[in-house]
């Protein structure tokens, strides 16, 4: 399914959940909250998963609402963890790995990063029975050369991605007569070093392994449509409670045609993620862009960003090229742009009148 297929919104959700979390304020290395990452959607592999008290698979349960056969469109999206690691060029042109440098005036330092990644399976029609597909991606390493104020090579940003393999395993079973429930499991198979002797860093280890932040977005091509599990319609309120999720919650987003507007129990495309969303979510058109913290307020995130230190700006933006990001377009925002997120009016209902005056 293309991006044009789900829609622009669609994609600014779906991008939205992937990286929740994924660096929280004040983005610097040294803060606390940032020891303990990748903690949303993670799969990691079934050799060591449980040890370390995670998932080893994600599964996804939606109901299917088609009179004829219809094809599914699954694309399975996550966060691919790098490891960065900073080396100095020493005076004989050898190198040596660090934890922080500094070239012509930059602090680098040495942690993780992401990189997104998805895998978009072939169509496939519930009528076609089962199907189990093998993905995977390749190990990459990349070499980024630091140089002096005169040109001369000072250091090397050295990022490794580590081979990733899973399976994604898809079914459909009746439940009521034009009514399939879809089930969708994504394990991740992918071999990996034996335990350490560290218990407690176990997991940190295994993250380089592991699908962060794994969500599926599903979308149906032709006449049908999938239903809402939080407010399905009242015949099939029995088999949307039997709908079992793990790991992740299906909500209703607009895209790939479904039923005409209006109707808020049904759609043509669905966004599986590990942050339980309600049905047809959107991030608001006023926000200037993704802070990774989808439940805290834009207005005052970005006043705590802009009030931050010198020296607490010099690690965030040294910590990730995504807090650099935030810092630049926080510090480039105008007092109106401020001023946008102070408040908006969606929509005025009726005052819903209290059960005395009911009375």
């Amino acid at each position: 399914m293309s991006a044009a297929g789900v829609g622009e919104a669609v994609e600014k959700i779906a991008r939205t959940c992937l990286y929740e979390g994924y660096l929280l304020w004040p983005y610097r290395r040294s803060a606390l909250k940032n020891t303990r990452r990748w903690t949303f959607g993670g799969v990691f592999p079934q050799a060591r998963a449980r040890a370390c008290g995670e998932r080893d698979r994600v599964r996804t349960e939606v109901l299917l609402e088609a009179a004829g056969e219809v094809r599914l469109s699954v694309r399975v999206r996550f966060l691919h963890v790098l490891e960065r690691q900073v080396h100095r060029v020493r005076a004989d042109g050898g190198r040596e790995p660090v934890d922080s440098l500094t070239v012509a005036g930059t602090r680098h330092l040495t942690w993780q990063e992401a990189t997104e990644h998805e895998w978009v399976l072939p169509p496939w029609s519930p009528a076609d029975g089962p199907r189990r597909t093998e993905v995977g991606a390749p190990a990459v390493t990349d070499e980024e050369p630091l140089t002096d104020e005169d040109g001369r090579p000072a250091g090397v940003l050295v990022r490794t991605r580590r081979p990733l393999t899973g399976t994604v395993t898809l079914d459909a079973v009746p439940v009521a007569d034009g009514v399939r429930r879809i089930t969708v499991v994504v394990r991740n198979t992918t071999a990996c070093p034996g335990p350490g002797g560290d218990p407690r860093t176990a997991r940190d280890e295994l993250a380089p392994y592991a699908f962060v932040s794994t969500h599926l977005v599903l979308g149906c091509e032709g006449p049908g449509a999938f239903v809402s599990l939080a407010d399905p319609p009242a015949a099939l309120r029995e088999a949307a409670g039997a709908c079992r999720n793990d790991g992740t919650w299906p909500a209703l987003v607009a895209g790939c045609g479904g039923p005409p507007d209006g109707d808020r129990q049904r759609s043509g495309a669905v966004l599986s993620s590990p942050v339980t969303l309600e049905d047809f979510p959107a991030v608001a058109p006023e926000s200037p862009g993704d802070l990774f913290d989808g439940g805290e307020i834009d207005q005052l995130l970005i006043l705590n960003v802009l009030a931050l230190t010198p020296h607490e700006q010099e690690e965030a933006r040294a910590s990730d090229p995504r807090a650099r990001e935030i810092l630049d377009r926080c510090a480039a925002l105008s007092p109106d742009d401020l001023m946008a997120l102070h408040g908006t009016i969606r929509g005025l209902s009726p005052a819903v009148r209290s059960l005395a005056e009911e009375r």
